[in-house]
């Protein structure tokens, strides 16, 4: 294995360093003042059953509301799981915390131009209704020196507008022209920001949706990187933990690619569905299992793109608060440490399907 995919592969196994480390480091340090190390423990879940949020569309894509809990059937590694608990959320019975709506704009993976474009994108979809937000949203910047994540939510869309107005977009020193070490950083940085917001956002209770506008950050798998076993063990440990945080924070992530048309004729767009499939054992571990859009997918969410219009493709997102539908049930028992646990919900409703987390890591 070359020198550089080493260094590369360091960086892969500490992409989830102490939360307290990631507060206050500002720039990424070199890749060889890094040691291989585990991630570190996750905080205890809040529930120990499985708490799976179900969004059900009918043929055009619309949430579909009004079913119950005999519609519903929960497999976990093909074994139909009892639900414990049911609830539908729907108008008529809103979601309790509210749904919390984050959406985030990458300043790291993305253009100065573009970015510029997604700025005007969520200026209208703020002002819709006369900016009065159907759900509480955050606003989220994240640059080259950490993740600005504003203080609260709010349904004001015209108050959180003002507040949008005062960020000013950082020009990135990682630029895509500094080849795979630039990629390396705008990886490892994408990362850590994604597993601090879920551990901020594990501390509060209910469903939050993150809504991730870039074109995500960079893969960095092929046929010419060559792992070690012990490297693989430390990818497959970010793997567990990254998945873990995520479904512990009770978050579904989206994410909207503002490439839009540009890159709708290009094999970046489906090159991510190749690592989909669930890691169940450290040496069938790649980066591209870290993918913001494998992430969003195995969240339950969506990865939408080839399409401009970014005001319309955050709006069908946040519909998806609209509807849906909570179930409960204990998981399966584990054989081994971090055996993974495909998940499938069903729904014997003709015309209609079922999206939820379809993956987690069990424990012994």
């Amino acid at each position: 294995m070359s020198t550089l995919n080493r260094a590369a592969l360091v960086l892969f196994c500490l992409s989830f360093v102490p939360l307290s480390a990631l507060s206050q480091q500002q720039t990424p340090p070199h890749s060889d003042q890094l040691p291989v190390t585990a991630a570190p423990p996750l905080t205890e879940a809040r529930d120990p059953h499985l708490v799976l949020d179900v969004v059900v569309t009918d043929k055009s894509g619309k949430p579909r509301a009004g079913l119950t809990q005999n519609d519903f059937v929960v497999r976990d590694n093909n074994q139909v799981r009892k639900i414990l608990s049911f609830r539908a959320v729907d108008g008529a019975a809103p979601a309790e915390p509210p749904v919390k709506i984050i959406l985030i704009v990458d300043e790291v993976n993305t253009s100065f131009t573009r970015v510029a474009y997604e700025r005007d994108q969520l200026r209208k979809f703020l002002l819709q209704n006369g900016g009065q937000l159907t759900h509480p949203v955050s606003l989220a910047f994240f640059s080259d020196t950490g993740t600005e994540l504003q203080n609260g939510s709010s349904r004001d869309g015209n108050a959180l507008l003002a507040s949008f107005d005062q960020h000013v977009t950082k020009l990135r020193t990682i630029r895509r022209s500094t080849g795979f070490y630039g990629a390396e950083e705008r990886f490892t940085l994408s990362l850590k920001g994604l597993n601090l917001l879920a551990a901020t956002e594990a501390k509060e209770p209910g469903r939050k949706m993150v809504i991730w506008i870039s074109p995500g950050w960079p893969i960095l798998s092929g046929p010419n990187i060559t792992l070690s076993t012990r490297e693989e063990q430390g990818l497959f440990s970010s793997i567990v933990y990254l998945s873990t945080a995520l479904r512990q924070a009770r978050i579904t992530l989206y994410s909207i690619d503002p490439l839009g048309v540009e890159d709708a004729a290009t094999n970046r767009l489906t090159y991510y569905e190749e690592f989909l499939k669930p890691v169940s054992a450290s040496k069938d571990a790649q980066a591209g299992n870290l993918a913001l859009q494998v992430l969003a997918r195995q969240s339950g969410g969506q990865a939408l793109n080839s399409s401009n219009d970014i005001t319309e493709q955050i709006s069908r997102c946040v519909a998806e608060a609209d509807a849906f539908y909570t179930l409960t049930v204990d998981p399966t028992s584990s054989d081994r440490p971090n055996q993974s646990h495909s998940v499938a919900v069903s729904v014997e409703t003709p015309g209609v399907t079922a999206r939820t987390r379809n993956l987690y890591y069990g424990q012994p």
